[in-house]
């Protein structure tokens, strides 16, 4: 213990004497807009590969090793390596893909500059979560710079397209790019995040009878079933309705029977995120007609965002949801014969829950040195979902440590100056503890 308390005193007396290392390397993240792609098409703002090209040069002026490869056309993943043992091996990831700005006007600040005012740097991705990446580079750095050498194998992982459901990260998994724990530098506020839902990503398709509206009255309203009656028509929004009624009382019971200790009850949600119904099915999934209501409808596509529990598998809500539109449909002699159609990982999106036990040594190293360092922090779970979901779902212990700020997906996005400090120091402790020193 005493060779890893040294190691550590010895790194944070680095990190002391370089303060401004980090902090620089976060305003030099955020002046390279780096835009995800597939929101906005600009090459001005979507300089992924110049953020990698400074990730990749910090990362080698201290011994790290690189892989570089393109996920997509001119989007790539960096990763950093330190050999060592696998035994203790531990990654380190951060995104280095921004959401776009949206209204200029409304920022106060420049949403590139990395401006700082009064202890917060602003900018798009300064605190989600190109802080992050400049933490643990920082981090590692000051071990090295220290000359402390590791027993455990090291690895930076660089990724591209967290926003839009973690391509890069998954990637990277695909690649074996692995180890036995993995601390996501997502913000986190001071806490220790040690759990996240599972996410699916569904498309629902209702399938109807299409008609003209004059002849409604025939579908909705009791007729003489005789030969001269026209064939009635079933409008699949009048179905969509219905059928989202009844989903809310799913998941209105899913979320009063079951919960995970550390994230707030009722997080388990379905959120009905896009509606698209009209005339004929195109080829890509979607109504071929929605500008004319007097055509009577005879499809229905809902997109949901399906989130469960950190205990609970994909299998296991899949099975449970098919089984509730399957009972859905029998109640319905239309849908009996023709059942809606469930078309799970939609965008090729899934996340796989993360539960990592809050006695990991990895979480209680977090939470030791996080309180040496004057901060107060809880152990708990993560609302929404981030790349230690692929992680996690490979087999490796992952948990979120970061920073604290505000503005992200927003306007004036900052993240705390001390907070990144923290961080780093955080991180490189832990990292020792974990890995070990020579």
């Amino acid at each position: 213990m005493g060779k890893t308390q040294d190691a550590i005193n010895a790194v944070w007396k680095a990190l002391d004497a370089d303060r401004d290392y980090v902090t620089v390397l976060t305003q030099n993240l955020v002046r390279i807009p780096s835009v995800n792609p597939k929101f906005v098409k600009d090459p001005e703002q979507n300089r992924e590969s110049a953020v990698q090209d400074l990730v990749g040069k910090e990362l080698t002026s201290f011994g790290m090793s690189i892989d570089r490869w393109d996920v997509f056309p001119e989007r790539p993943n960096v990763v950093g390596e330190l050999t060592g043992s696998e035994a203790k091996s531990l990654l380190l990831c951060g995104h280095i893909d921004v959401v776009p700005v949206g209204e200029r006007g409304a920022w106060t600040v420049d949403p590139f500059g990395g401006e700082i005012k009064n202890g917060k740097l602003y900018g798009r991705g300064a605190v989600d979560m190109k802080s992050g990446v400049a933490a643990a580079i920082a981090a590692v750095r000051a071990i090295r710079k220290a000359g402390i050498d590791l027993e455990g194998r090291l690895a930076i992982h660089s990724v591209v397209d967290e926003e839009t459901g973690g391509f890069g990260a998954i990637d990277a998994v695909k690649r074996g790019k692995l180890a036995k724990a993995a601390i996501i530098t997502e913000p986190s506020w001071g806490e220790i995040q040690v759990c996240e839902g599972g996410l699916e990503w569904i498309r629902i398709t209702i399938s109807g009878r299409q008609g003209h509206s004059a002849w409604r009255y025939n579908e909705i309203w009791p007729q003489r079933d005789e030969p001269s009656r026209l064939r009635p028509a079933v409008n699949a929004i009048d179905i969509a309705a219905r059928f989202i009624e009844a989903l809310r009382q799913f998941e209105s019971s899913r979320c009063r029977l079951r919960q995970h200790p550390l994230l707030p009850p009722g997080m388990n949600t379905i959120n009905v995120g896009v509606i698209r119904a009209g005339a004929g099915l195109g080829p890509d999934g979607l109504p071929l007609i929605m500008t004319n209501p007097a055509i009577i409808p005879d499809i229905a596509v809902i997109d949901l965002d399906y989130k469960f529990l950190p205990n609970q598998t994909k299998e296991e809500i899949r099975a449970e949801f098919e089984a509730f539109v399957h009972h859905f449909c029998q109640q319905d002699l239309w849908l009996q014969e023709h059942p809606i159609r469930i078309q799970w990982e939609l965008g090729g999106l899934h996340f796989p829950p993360m539960d990592t036990r809050p006695d990991h040594p990895v979480v209680q190293s977090l939470f030791k040195y996080r309180s040496e360092l004057g901060g107060k922090p809880k152990i708990t779970g993560f609302i929404a979902v981030a790349d230690c979901a692929h992680y996690a779902g490979a087999g490796v212990d992952a948990v979120i440590c970061g920073a604290t700020g505000d503005g992200f997906h927003g306007t004036d996005e900052y993240v705390d100056v001390a907070s990144i400090h923290e961080t780093t120091k955080t991180l490189a402790a832990t990292i020792i503890d974990w890995c070990g020193a020579r």
